[in-house]
């Protein structure tokens, strides 16, 4: 494996700040990463040197700036290993990615009585959309429960799917557990039945490489800024022949090929019939530089450093008194857990005063939390900037906090 740590936390200035008096231990990538100077350069550079409105533009900023945007696509595409660049949709991030699908795919393939299954690990943004346009539409809300170790119950998809089965939509990672789901079995079995598949990625790009033609899953969707671009961008990928067929979701400049009064709007080709309005173009610009950067390193060396770093954290974690660690052994960026019996927003409100930034709280995983019966969760996110010294310093702070508060 050729990773150097420390070159890569030089790269991210925010690691060097102190936080009450200690160096930041920053373990809360699985909400919003980071972000390298090449991001940050990147949009700078653009703002001062190339900003101008993309599309339709004769002047010289207008078409530079257009061209950038959609280089940022084809990479995209390469990223992903979609089929073709026109397969890649700008959205704001993985929730509208999903909300996209649910609206535009939903209400063109939705009829009462026809059913959408999701996973009790869910985050809520690949819920309730899914809830939202079932209820339009007349549709049934099924649920893929979790084994014991916190795991899908893979066993009980086949007794989920029926004739009516239109949807399965499922994440990658889960947010809080770190669960590798078998996207492909799940796919493909999916597939076998005539059921169209969303894979949510956003818990899952940062930490592997992603190939959505092997996965064979119809949509995926990730966030830029969990992978260490800026926030307020993200893609969706659709399969060609779907985007094709669905309607735009949005209204607006950009996605139009014909206006005329009172009816008779004609749409442009996916996927730009579903980019309405102005687009973020310097996100864009900045998600490239975050596909560039994490590339360049190579996600396969990214994964190995990850893996080596989660088993050192679950071994140091171990020692912790009291402390109930949730989700598998296996697991990718995420160690969520309770300690005792305190409340995880007392016990995140200790280590932040440690410099150690946590997240605490449901993490938008409410029917997990129910299934684990408890009102909410600590989540340490490890990502490729992390250390060793960090897991140590977060077992320490949670004996420590043992300590102080009794168990």
């Amino acid at each position: 494996m050729n990773f150097d740590l420390a070159s890569v936390r030089a790269d991210f200035p925010i690691l060097a700040r102190e936080v009450n008096g200690q160096p930041l231990a920053y373990l809360d990538s699985a909400a919003s990463a980071q972000k390298p100077l090449a991001v940050i350069n990147a949009e700078s550079h653009f703002y001062q040197h190339g900003y101008a409105a993309v599309h339709r533009g004769i002047h010289t900023l207008s078409a530079e700036a257009t061209t950038d945007m959609e280089n940022v696509r084809d990479q995209a595409a390469r990223f992903l290993n979609a089929s073709s660049s026109e397969e890649i949709v700008f959205v704001k991030g993985t929730t509208e990615g999903i909300n996209l699908v649910a609206n535009s795919w939903g209400s063109r393939h939705l009829t009462p009585g026809d059913n959408i299954i999701v996973t009790t690990m869910e985050h809520h943004a690949n819920i309730v959309p899914w809830q939202m346009i079932a209820e339009r539409m007349g549709a049934e809300i099924r649920v893929l429960g979790l084994t014991p170790d916190g795991e899908l119950a893979v066993e009980q998809l086949a007794a989920l799917i029926d004739s009516r089965t239109r949807m399965l939509a499922v994440a990658h990672v889960s947010n809080v557990l770190g669960t590798i789901n078998p996207v492909n079995a799940l796919v493909a079995q999916a597939k076998a039945a005539g059921v169209t598949t969303l894979v949510d990625g956003a818990q899952s790009v940062m930490h592997q490489k992603v190939d959505v033609q092997a996965i064979d899953c119809d949509f995926y969707t990730f966030s830029g800024h969990k992978i260490y671009g800026p926030t307020g961008i993200g893609i969706l990928y659709g399969r060609k022949a779907l985007l094709d067929e669905l309607p735009p979701w949005e209204g607006g400049g950009s996605m139009i090929d014909t206006v005329t009064l009172p009816m008779g709007t004609t749409y442009t080709n996916a996927p730009w019939r579903f980019e309405a309005g102005t687009p973020n173009t310097a996100g864009i610009i900045g998600l490239g530089a975050a596909l560039a950067y994490v590339e360049a390193l190579g996600l396969d060396n990214i994964q190995q450093r990850e893996q080596q770093l989660m088993q050192y954290a679950l071994d140091k974690l171990a020692a912790v008194p009291g402390l109930v660690i949730y989700g598998p052994q296996q697991r990718a960026g995420v160690i969520a857990f309770n300690l005792a019996q305190h409340h995880a927003y007392d016990v995140g409100s200790f280590l932040d005063q440690y410099g150690i930034a946590i997240r605490t709280g449901h993490h938008c995983a409410m029917p997990l939390m129910k299934h684990y019966g408890v009102p909410a969760m600590c989540r340490a996110s490890f990502a490729m900037y992390n250390s060793e010294e960090e897991a140590d310093r977060l077992a320490a702070g949670l004996i420590r906090i043992h300590r102080l508060l009794g168990g």
